[in-house]
């Protein structure tokens, strides 16, 4: 039985994106070979997996697609209102139904079955053209918010990666990073434990900076820091900020000789750089100045045989450094 024409069911259809670019004329072909179904809320149109030979139309209500996942349990995808259609690649495509489609609410549908489908295609070229081409503009739609979708959802994981092992004002690593990373370079040595140096630094009285130019003084020193960091490290190389003016850099294969190299590169680099700060706390005058840094160097296997006894021993050796003067390099004893 086909559908009665009204003018309700008109409207409907002319707004629907299926229909909305056939004539009058064309829109009467294609009302005969539509069925009427009248669906109460909670009932399954169709289940995922089954073989589809109806596409559907939604005249009034709504519908949501629900699609299983590997532990069983079933995940909410989709919902479509009046005037959208579902149902059409079980028929063109000739795949199973992708979702699970259980009405929203009461909800009356106009179905159009596969062999009809291509009887309008086959005897109405012209109306199966415009079908067909609207089909495949509502189908790139979905592709596109797929992949919008898709890309915020890996910006977002990528943000919040970053953020998991990054120092959010300098943007190098964090001190859980540098840990985890520290330990799986000794653990995978080809030949016993793999050389590997750490960089232990913090920047000289940079309290005083922050007392007398206040605490945006020393972000703005903190995050030069870094920047030499970058320039005088490789790609290989891990700069970490550990918690206020304490850094680290870890060398993986990188012996003492070339670790004291690296570090004399950074001192010099940042003593010699002038920093536009605050003349005093909140003040909106400038004035230029620059701080010194004091570098511990410890390297493994020769310092240490773990990451525990390379941190201290790094860490014990930028004591030295502190105690003999500041602004200079000290090698582990």
């Amino acid at each position: 039985m086909s559908v009665q024409v009204n003018t309700g069911i008109y409207k409907v259809l002319k707004k629907a994106a299926l229909f909305s670019n056939l004539s009058g004329l064309e829109l009467d072909a294609v009302v005969s070979y539509l069925e009427p179904r009248s669906m109460k809320k909670g009932e399954v149109i169709f289940s995922e997996g089954e073989v589809g030979e109806e596409m559907f139309v939604i005249v009034s209500g709504g519908i949501e697609a629900w699609v299983a996942q590997a532990d069983g349990t079933k995940r909410w995808s989709f919902e479509l209102k009046t005037g959208d259609f579902f149902g059409e690649m079980a028929i063109i495509a000739n795949e199973t139904r992708s979702a699970t489609i259980i009405t929203k609410e009461d909800t009356e549908l106009l179905t159009l079955n596969g062999v009809d489908f291509y009887r309008i295609v086959f005897d109405y070229p012209m109306i199966g053209a415009k079908i067909l081409n609207a089909i495949r503009k509502v189908q790139n739609m979905w592709f596109e918010q797929i992949s919008r979708h898709l890309g915020d959802i890996m910006r977002w994981g990528e943000t919040a990666r970053r953020r998991a092992v990054s120092d959010e004002l300098t943007g190098l690593y964090n001190r859980r990073f540098l840990e985890e990373s520290a330990r799986d370079h000794l653990l995978h040595g080809t030949h016993g434990l793999r050389i590997i140096s750490l960089m232990m630094m913090d920047l000289d009285k940079i309290h005083e900076i922050n007392d007398i130019h206040g605490t945006k003084a020393g972000d703005l020193m903190f995050i030069s820091m870094a920047e030499v960091l970058r320039f005088v490290t490789s790609a290989g190389d891990i700069c970490a900020r550990l918690s206020g003016d304490e850094f680290a850099v870890l060398l993986p294969d990188a012996g003492t000789e070339e670790a004291v190299s690296i570090a004399e590169r950074a001192r010099v680099k940042i003593a010699s750089r002038k920093i536009s700060v605050p003349t005093r706390p909140n003040s909106t005058k400038n004035t230029e100045i620059s701080v010194s840094t004091s570098i511990g160097i410890a390297t493994a296997p020769i310092h240490a045989d773990s990451w525990e006894n390379l941190l201290l021993a790094a860490d014990g050796a930028l004591r030295q450094a502190k105690t003999q003067g500041r602004n200079r390099v000290v090698v582990a004893g």
